[in-house]
């Protein structure tokens, strides 16, 4: 009786492997090097780098289908006792990459593989064919998978998970991918962790912490994306952390002795790395600051965020498959073997449907085809190593083995890049560069300052120095002038005794007088000039006094400026610091507010607890005054406003509308619709209505509560494109309804759907397009079943002018549904007078030849083939098909 137990972290491959992988000869490894050189270069063919998307998460993609590569284990010392008179029952041409298997010693079956591995392969060139491709892809920011499938004791383990710490050349793809990750990140800015779980008996278990055994899948409604939020994750710096995290994963991994193999998985084995990258090399925008002053401030920074890539590689080892009968399974040991063929079997389904393209996958079959959602069929890179065994006793699983791989090589997926701005990043930068642009300012100011007052302190020393050299020249010219007319009026004065003593001698001394006289008189003119030379010179040093003066005025007059300046700015900051206080504050409230309501729903409460802002929702719903006397503070408006909002998110999800309508949440809904005038509540209020709108079992409660009369009273008096096309939204919905088709027009849906044309904007004409696409679909399959007779209400209602009008639309999505209704319109005979007065026909010829969708292109010709009035028409104007 086979016993279940714990993984030690043992080998799980036969030794024979190693044995010959270690003792080939010259000439073989020769071989094995030109295999090896080969699959080298086809890799580079055709698994190369994948071309970026063109942008930040985009919706377009590259094709990629999944790589399938088959590897063949060595016979054990088991098979080679048993199996010693038969030969293996496939033979594998490696340089053709093609498998031969055999059903008897003249009959034999070829398949094709992107690589065939033969039982000397080595670890190494395993993991350059397989998975390298896969991690080069990740680290240029792509998700990848590299998976191992096989029957039970065919190396899956061996291939993924070898630790190799007695034999490096021993490791498995898991260590050699991480260290070729390791390798390739910057530490300073890219970080690397690592999830590692286990998938048993239906139950995701966290190897890395055994007490968490029941780890819930979240997937994303808006893109589809799958995550394990509740699993452990490690980050990683280097190659021993990580190896040290395999082997504590792979000891509480389940392993079982079975007659297929002595430690034989019982779960499925998942290995999730998480990779974030910067990407560098983007360009930057220079910006330049100007001063009043005329001096410029140049500083260089990036005003766009950093780039940041993350990316996934997922890598897989699945549970071997195995027969009760061959693996002598009983006990819990049979149940673990059923569970891991019920998951194995989902996968296999899913392959299947996605090699033949149907429109069904069922991925909800089981958590491991929800695991690998993204693997197959999804955005990611995967590569898939099947693993087999050479024993012609278990052909039957081999041949199954074999089968799987070749329809999983028909299956694409549509690889996508993933960018995201790191906007922490750039706050942080730009704080620090804020932070450099202060204090260079505070200094620049400080020199000014500085540099303003030497001035004030030099103009005024000189001013000083002017008029102590002007006073003194002054002075001592005055005292000069001064002592001169004293001399001479002294030499006059004895003159003049001199001539009144002697009469005689007065002739001559006048004469002596008079040129004496001349002499003064020539004396006072130069003391004159000199006078007026020296006033001169004063009003010289006053005009550059003045001069000074003005220049210390204007000196001031721009220090005033200045300092106003910062005082502005200052104030600035504190008001942008300010804002940015509150609206942290509201994204920290509206992310609290966002993970209790998750939390409520993982844990399946009743509706007041799912949603604890309800309540108050219906309480303030209720008291909320009329639109005429709706003048109160903002404050509770604005936090009315974040309620729905948060109620219209959970709106989206269809899990949620149920108990939204049970809460009260419909009611609420539309007496804020009628009642408020903020045009946010009226926007987020009709946009919650539209997603309620999506359910059958909700259109008809809108309809009861008289839904349609408030959406269209709102479509008349709005003016905001986007309230608008939440309402057409809505309104839309309902159109698709069978049985709400004539209570929706009684109640003026229709008349109200063509009003909002006037808005003009392309989203709100996209809503309107297809609420009429709707409408005319039901009534085409009403008439077809009998059910609908008389012309169409749309056309009744006006609506075949602007159909035609717009039938050519630039816009795809309005142009694509106003085509459909147009051909819906046309396919009920009793239309077909008005689609040729209106000139419909025209346009439904052009549609059945160059419309881009086939679908609509054939039902549009259809259409037309099969109208008696529509062909007599055609044969009039002369129009052949």
């Amino acid at each position: 009786m086979a016993s279940s137990g714990v993984r030690n972290g043992g080998p799980r491959m036969s030794a024979k492997l190693d044995r010959q992988g270690a003792g080939a000869t010259p000439k073989a490894a020769a071989g094995k090097q030109r295999l090896s050189s080969a699959a080298g270069a086809y890799r580079r063919t055709n698994s190369g780098p994948l071309p970026a998307a063109g942008g930040r998460a985009s919706s377009g993609g590259v094709s990629s289908r999944v790589r399938v590569a088959v590897r063949l284990r060595p016979r054990n010392a088991e098979e080679l006792a048993a199996d010693a008179d038969f030969g293996d029952c496939v033979e594998l041409q490696p340089e053709l990459k093609r498998l031969k298997l055999r059903k008897n010693n003249w009959e034999s079956e070829t398949y094709e593989f992107d690589e065939v591995l033969t039982e000397f392969s080595s670890q190494k060139r395993v993991y350059e064919v397989v998975a390298k491709p896969v991690v080069e892809s990740v680290m240029e920011g792509y998700n990848g998978t590299v998976m191992a499938y096989g029957q039970t004791g065919t190396g899956k383990t061996f291939t993924l998970g070898r630790l190799g710490e007695e034999d490096t050349a021993a490791r498995g793809i898991m260590v050699r991918a991480m260290e070729d990750i390791l390798a390739d990140i910057a530490p300073e800015t890219d970080s690397v962790s690592v999830s590692y779980l286990q998938l048993y008996m239906e139950m995701i278990q966290d190897l890395l912490d055994p007490v968490n055994d029941n780890i819930a899948i979240v997937e994303d409604p808006r893109t589809g994306d799958v995550s394990l939020p509740g699993a452990t994750v490690v980050e990683v710096r280097d190659q021993k952390s990580f190896v040290d995290l395999l082997r504590v994963g792979e000891a509480h991994r389940v392993a079982a002795n079975t007659k297929l193999n002595t430690e034989s998985s019982r779960s499925h084995a998942i290995l999730m790395v998480n990779v974030r990258r910067s990407v560098k090399g983007r360009s930057e925008m220079d910006v330049s600051i100007s001063g009043e002053n005329g001096h410029s401030l140049s500083m260089m920074g990036s005003l766009r965020p950093p780039i940041i890539r993350k990316s996934k590689l997922v890598v897989v080892d699945l549970a071997g498959s195995e027969r009760i009968d061959k693996s002598g399974s009983e006990g819990h040991t049979l149940e673990e073997a059923k569970s891991i063929n019920l998951s194995l079997s989902a996968l296999g389904k899913c392959i299947n449907a996605l090699a033949e393209n149907s429109p069904h996958v069922p991925v909800r079959d089981s958590k491991l085809t929800r695991l690998l959602k993204d693997s197959f069929g999804g955005t990611a890179r995967t590569s898939l190593v099947v693993t087999i065994g050479p024993s012609p006793r278990h052909r039957g699983e081999t041949t199954s083995t074999i089968m799987f791989g070749q329809r999983a090589m028909k299956v694409e997926n549509m690889v996508k890049l993933k960018e995201e701005f790191d906007y922490k990043s750039l706050c942080r930068r730009l704080d620090i560069e804020l932070d450099k642009l202060i204090a260079e300012n505070e200094r620049q100011r400080k020199y000014f300052d500085d540099e303003v007052e030497r001035m004030r302190a030099e103009a005024q020393c000189r001013i000083a120095e002017a008029e102590r050299e002007c006073k003194i020249t002054l002075e001592n010219e005055k005292m000069k002038y001064h002592q001169e007319y004293l001399d001479s009026i002294k030499v006059l004065e004895e003159k003049w005794k001199t001539h009144q003593k002697s009469p005689k001698r007065q002739i001559k001394e006048a004469e002596s007088t008079s040129s004496d006289i001349r002499e003064a008189h020539n004396l006072l003119q130069d003391e004159k000039m000199l006078r007026q030379s020296a006033e001169d010179e004063a009003s010289d040093l006053m005009n550059q006094i003045t001069h000074w003066k003005k220049l210390e005025a204007t000196a001031t007059a721009e220090v005033v400026k200045l300092r106003k300046m910062l005082d502005t700015e200052a104030s600035q900051k504190e008001k942008l610091e300010e804002e940015i206080g509150v609206l942290r504050s509201q994204l920290l409230q509206m992310s609290m507010e966002a993970d209790e309501t998750r939390r409520s729903l993982d844990k399946g409460d009743g509706p007041g607890k799912i949603f604890p802002g309800l309540d108050s929702l219906a309480s303030q719903t209720g008291s909320s005054q009329p639109r005429e006397h709706s003048n109160g503070p903002k404050q509770p408006i604005a936090k009315l406003s974040e309620q729905v909002k948060v109620v219209a998110n959970l709106a989206a999800e269809e899990a949620n509308q149920e108990k939204i309508v049970e809460a009260g949440g419909l009611t609420s809904l539309l007496v804020l619709l009628r009642s408020s005038e903020d045009e946010t509540i009226r926007r987020v209020a009709a946009g919650a209505i539209a997603n309620l709108a999506m359910n059958e079992t909700n259109q008809d409660l809108i309809m009861a509560q008289g839904g349609v009369t408030l959406l269209s009273m709102t479509a008349s008096d709005a003016e905001d494109p986007q309230t608008l096309r939440m309402v057409a939204g809505a309104i839309a919905n309902l159109c698709g309804n069978d049985k709400l088709q004539t209570r929706l027009r009684g109640e003026g849906g229709i008349k109200a759907l063509l009003g909002m044309v006037r808005c003009g904007h392309p989203d709100v004409l996209a809503q309107v397009a297809r609420g009429i696409a709707n409408f005319a679909k039901c009534e085409s399959r009403a008439a077809t079943q009998g059910n609908k007779v008389g012309k169409s209400l749309l056309i009744d209602d006006g609506a075949l002018p602007w159909i035609v009008k717009n039938a050519n639309n630039e816009a795809a999505p309005i142009r694509r549904h106003i085509e459909l209704a147009l051909c819906h319109l046309a396919q009920h005979e009793v239309n077909s007078k008005d689609i040729i007065s209106e000139g419909a026909l025209w346009e439904l010829v052009r549609i059945s030849r160059d419309c881009s969708r086939e679908d609509i292109r054939m039902l549009a010709y259809r259409t037309l083939t099969s109208s008696p009035t529509l062909q007599a028409e055609m044969r009039r104007l002369g129009i052949k098909m």
